[in-house]
């Protein structure tokens, strides 16, 4: 959005700079971007006065000319035509920077003779496009500052534009009054009323103009009128620097003056050649096929259901948008149909990227411009078509209502305090919202119809905070309403993500963040890519499912960082993984990976390949860490990326707490990883939540007797799994035996027989243990195993 200075002090009685406007202006959240000042480019220009001027001896069109300045007679040599004696000039010395040339002016000689300087033309100093001739100037000093004489008598030559970044949510930002609106709210001056304009209608308006019920809710009000006799010509020179200062470009005064109220009151008009209309104007759908020559001479081809304005034979205009080429206004025209209405902001938003055109009625229609100001605006440009072109105008026709917008929120002023933490005074409140154009009732503030955009009582408070500035919000500490420790913020599984993800870290694994989208043939080989996890819109192919497991971005990883000549590698991850499209449907897991040699945790330590055991090692230690129970068991009801005989399960019954092992050779294949690879994955809500919430840790259970280690050795069938017989012997006294450890196995038997030995340890709580207790315990082991496994003691 662009304006200058004199245009806002058209809408603001003000005597506030440029700068301080800039200032205020971003402040309350109309961010500045730009500020071309023309005076800032004129400082070092100053008056001359032409004593004297003769042919140059060796040029026709130059002249040689004796120039008085403030530092004396210079000489100076022009080819301008009007360069005579007896004029007052702007005189550029050695040394100055002329923008229009872009050039820094020196002492030169052209044609063999000394030149001093420069006097200037309108174009050099980028003040118009003038160039026939230097500058003359009916009054003026030697010496006086040019900038200076034109504050006195062209002060719109060095009138400042301000360029603001509007954000979607402020479409009454988008008019010139509007802007001077939030300043004089802010204090930095007095808003103008808008004129009311004065019309009296000569005469009915041929031109009806209906809207069809399929289009109805896209745009619910049209108008307009007819104003025949128009001498249609170039704009007065006012409104021709007002459009050229933010770099529109004057067209001819009927066209000019429906650009000037875009920017001026944020209303967007057409005006239609009424000889160009055939019978009566109706706003419709579009219907395929049909095409549209637009106002910037390129053919469009109309998306069916878009809202067009047809007469009785063609589209004339899309709504909203843009107009036509052939009804439009022409120098030629005498009689025109100026059009006001209101469109739906996505119908038109839809309309525009579908046909790809950025014009300034989009601009605002898809924002929301004011509905309510819509047969005020019509009034108003009628009223300038008439002052600037004559003409008589018609009375009024319309179609459709205008859409109710008013609304009410309750002001409590206790919200500033809580919402923005500023303490504002509830009288300055009200009239802060009533400098912005909200009617206060009671406690009942009426949201004013060009403010879309305020959609509840935070959006009230909001307003406030902004026109008093959020730059006078100061830093408090936050009250503590009771002494004590405070109440826990994380969760329960917040806390236990923050504990697995330190232990991870701890034990030597680099953390990974990757995208919870993987492809659905990655997706596959984990158990997932149903429709149920695919994504409608996704980033890419490559993302187009939800993840089932962790692992297959910890293997992308490792296959990129294989590419890249990294070998030993221990990667982690904790996040969410899912099993389908709803709510309840997703778990929160941590996986690690680890390839290669042990070096890629310990490099300092020894350097061994790693194995399962490392994978189950480290399980066990984040499940230790969050509050495992130590009794889980092992069993091997593996998912298919696992390798069905080195990996397991730690499972609480059907309880799975975790996973771990190697990796299955035709996923690594699958993944391009180079193997072996070895990997674990805690489901972390799995494992049973404390009964009691404590925040402190459990008492020690420091046992004040000496264990006991006895070992045994079974010789028992080769389907039997050590667990099994580990599992037996545990269960053999549950008071006295603290832990079974397999320590050996032996498969040379004769029979084809295996021995396991284990370690059972005892640990007594009230007494030392005598022989006759450790052989009692050791005949219930023996017992236990032979019922569980039917193996034996080895002799």
């Amino acid at each position: 959005m662009k304006f200058t200075l004199s245009w806002l002090r058209e809408h603001l009685e003000t005597t506030a700079t440029v700068d301080q406007i800039a200032e205020a202006l971003t402040d309350l959240g109309l961010e500045v971007e730009e500020i071309a000042d023309p005076a800032a480019k004129l400082g070092g220009f100053t008056l001359a006065r032409v004593d004297h001027a003769e042919q140059h001896p060796d040029a026709d069109r130059l002249r040689v000319c004796r120039v008085m300045t403030d530092e004396g007679e210079k000489q100076i040599v022009c080819g301008a035509p009007n360069a005579r004696a007896g004029i007052t000039v702007v005189l550029a010395k050695p040394g100055d920077y002329v923008p229009g040339l872009d050039v820094t002016l020196g002492v030169g000689k052209i044609r063999g003779i000394e030149s001093h300087g420069m006097m200037a033309s309108e174009r050099e100093l980028e003040l118009s496009d003038e160039h026939e001739g230097i500058i003359e100037l009916p009054s003026g000093e030697v010496g006086q500052r040019y900038v200076d004489w034109l504050a006195q008598h062209a002060p719109d030559k060095i009138d400042p534009m301000i360029h603001i970044k509007i954000t979607p949510n402020r479409p009454d930002a988008l008019g010139v009054h509007g802007i001077a609106r939030d300043l004089a709210a802010r204090g930095l001056g007095v808003l103008k009323p808008v004129k009311a304009a004065n019309i009296v209608a000569g005469f009915d308006c041929p031109v009806s103009v209906t809207i069809a019920d399929d289009v109805a809710a896209k745009a619910p009000f049209f108008s307009g009128r007819m104003v025949r006799g128009v001498r249609n010509g170039p704009s007065p020179e006012w409104l021709r620097k007002r459009l050229t200062a933010i770099g529109l470009r004057p067209i001819n005064a009927l066209v000019d003056i429906t650009n000037f109220f875009t920017f001026d009151l944020n209303r967007p008009l057409h005006v239609f050649d009424a000889a160009k209309v055939t019978g009566d104007l109706t706003l419709r759908a579009a219907r395929a096929g049909e095409e549209l020559v637009a106002l910037d001479d390129k053919t469009y081809a109309m998306p069916e259901g878009a809202v067009v304005i047809c007469d009785d034979r063609r589209i004339e205009s899309i709504a909203g948008v843009m107009g036509g080429a052939a009804s439009g206004a022409q120098e030629d025209t005498v009689d025109v149909f100026i059009e006001s209405a209101y469109f739906d902001p996505i119908s038109t938003a839809t309309t525009g990227r579908a046909l790809k055109i950025n014009s300034d009625a989009r601009y605002r229609f898809e924002r929301g411009i004011d509905p309510a100001f819509t047969l005020q605006g019509l009034d108003l440009a009628t009223q300038m078509v008439l002052d600037l072109c004559g003409g008589e105008a018609s009375s009024v026709v319309t179609a459709g209502a205008i859409p109710d917008t008013s609304r009410a929120y309750r002001l409590d002023p206790a919200r500033s305090t809580r919402l923005i933490g500023m303490d504002i005074p509830e009288d300055q409140q009200r009239s802060t919202l009533e400098a912005l154009g909200f009617r206060l009732e009671g406690d009942m503030a009426h949201v004013p119809s060009w403010r879309p955009d305020v959609l509840g009582q935070a959006d009230l408070i909001e307003e406030i905070g902004r026109i008093v500035s959020f730059s006078k919000l100061e830093g408090k500490p936050l009250s503590r309403p009771q002494a004590g420790v405070p109440k826990p913020i994380l969760t329960p599984l917040q806390m236990r993500e923050k504990t697995a993800r330190r232990m991870a870290a701890a034990l030597g694994y680099n953390e990974c963040v990757t995208y919870s989208f993987i492809d659905q043939a990655s997706a596959a080989l984990f158990g997932g890519g149903q429709d149920a996890v695919r994504v409608e819109n996704p980033i890419s192919s490559e993302m187009s499912h939800l993840r089932p497991d962790l692992l297959p971005g910890l293997l992308a990883a490792a296959a990129r960082n294989q590419a890249r000549g990294a070998a030993d590698l221990a990667l982690f991850e904790l996040g969410p993984v899912f099993s389908g499209g709803e709510p309840g449907d997703q778990a929160v897991r941590i996986s690690g990976l680890l390839i290669g040699h042990s070096a890629a945790r310990d490099p300092y330590g020894s350097r061994r390949k790693v194995d399962l055991y490392d994978a189950k090692a480290d399980a066990e230690a984040i499940l230790q860490v969050i509050g495992a129970p130590a009794k889980a068991q092992i069993n091997r009801k593996l998912d298919g990326w696992w390798h069905p005989g080195r990996a397991g399960n730690i499972a609480l019954g059907p309880n799975v707490l975790a996973s771990f092992g190697e990796v299955h050779p035709k996923i690594l294949r699958e993944m391009g990883v180079k193997g072996p690879a070895v990997a674990f994955t805690v489901n972390l809500a799995a494992v049973p939540f404390p009964k009691t919430k404590t925040a402190t840790r459990p008492a020690l259970d420091a046992a004040g007797l000496q264990a006991v280690d006895r070992d045994f050795a079974f010789v028992v069938d080769p389907k039997v799994e050590a667990l099994t017989l580990v599992n037996a012997a545990a269960g053999a006294d549950k008071a006295l035996i603290q832990s079974v450890s397999v320590f050996d196995q032996f498969t040379g038997l004769e029979d084809g027989r295996k021995s396991i030995a284990i370690t059972v340890r005892l640990q007594p709580r009230d007494k030392t243990l005598t022989d006759a207790d450790i052989e009692a315990v050791a005949r219930k082991v023996i017992e236990k195993v032979q019922k569980a496994t039917g193996g034996t003691l080895r002799a």
